[in-house]
């Protein structure tokens, strides 16, 4: 069984891949950054995420209080996601990776195969 670490004892970069690691979690926070979105848009905008993926990764994103979502009742049931206050916080390191992905791709005409 793996060891739980204090996450002040955490390498800062370590703690930071961790919350975001995840194939979807930095385009379902990208997503947000243009506003409140409900499930199903957000599910079409990222095109090939599953359903439960996308569930999980939005689980995940709430649990750590980077995305707040709202469930209004109503039948059926409206469920909106937006960034939270921590969330917000991230924008600027979003549009940092935005910018060098531009330039990457203006200096790159083929990304490296994997």
């Amino acid at each position: 069984m793996a060891r739980s670490i204090n996450i002040t004892e955490q390498c800062p970069i370590d703690t930071a891949l961790n919350m975001l690691s995840g194939k979807w979690k930095m385009a379902i926070l990208w997503q947000l950054t243009k506003g409140t979105v409900r499930f199903n848009e957000l599910q079409r905008r990222l095109l090939n995420v599953t359903q439960k993926t996308l569930t999980q990764q939005l689980r995940d994103l709430e649990r750590d209080g980077l995305i707040a979502r709202q469930i209004y009742p109503e039948v059926p049931p409206k469920v909106e996601y937006r960034l939270s206050e921590l969330g917000m916080t991230i924008i600027p390191v979003l549009n940092c990776l935005c910018q060098w992905g531009k330039e990457y791709q203006a200096n790159h005409r083929r990304l490296p195969e994997t």
